[in-house]
């Protein structure tokens, strides 16, 4: 196993083949339970941008807002009033930062082809979202850490991904199939996160987590 394969989220060697189809050979980590593609298999920019261009995610969409309340409603019940946030990921059509600020959170943002903003990485934050951001992530140990760093005391990490569960059968798994979906994580995965970083982790349903560092 060559050094490239180390996991993107550990940086462990003990990593194994876990699926493979024409298309690409994905990867599993002993250590951490992240399953992902190694680099070879990524996408580069112009053809990734390409296809988050194709997204159409519209703040005035009522199903999409429904979407996002599964991650809006248990963030908010935590906020003190005008909390400051960061909308990290936010893609080409921010809504999940107008649900914050209709509530009364001001809310910035972060995407590397639609706000690439990078002055917000020197500030502190009550709550950080990640919404379908972290399976897009080619070097998600550097960028999760990052994120965890910015929180103020009492802060809240909030991430909405699809859960790699038991009962996923991944060779005919959907959320696979987008080239740009290049890591995936467990329950397992998302609790390591919790013990590298002394936070408590919640998990909700099958694709949002919420993590309190010092709880």
């Amino acid at each position: 196993m060559s050094q490239i394969d180390a996991c993107p989220l550990c940086d462990s060697n003990k990593v194994r083949p876990y699926y493979s189809n024409e298309n690409a050979s994905y990867l599993c980590c002993s250590d951490c339970d992240l399953v992902f593609l190694p680099k070879r298999f990524h996408l580069n920019n112009i053809d990734e941008k390409s296809r988050y261009d194709l997204h159409q995610n519209n703040a005035n969409d009522v199903g999409y807002r429904q979407f996002l309340s599964a991650i809006f409603n248990p963030v908010e019940k935590y906020l003190d009033s005008n909390s400051k946030g960061l909308d990290f990921g936010c893609g080409p059509g921010p809504t999940l930062s107008l649900m914050f600020e209709e509530a009364g959170h001001s809310v910035d943002l972060f995407d590397k082809y639609y706000q690439n903003n990078s002055s917000v990485f020197s500030n502190q934050y009550d709550f950080i979202s990640a919404t379908e951001v972290l399976e897009h992530l080619s070097h998600p140990q550097m960028e999760l850490d990052r994120l965890i760093s910015m929180l103020n005391p009492h802060g809240v990490l909030a991430v909405m991904t699809q859960i790699l569960t038991k009962k996923v059968d991944f060779a005919t798994w959907y959320y696979k199939n987008d080239p740009t979906h290049i890591a995936f994580f467990s329950e397992k995965t998302l609790q390591f996160l919790a013990n590298k970083w002394q936070a408590r982790v919640e998990i909700i349903g099958d694709n949002v987590a919420l993590f309190f560092p010092g709880k």
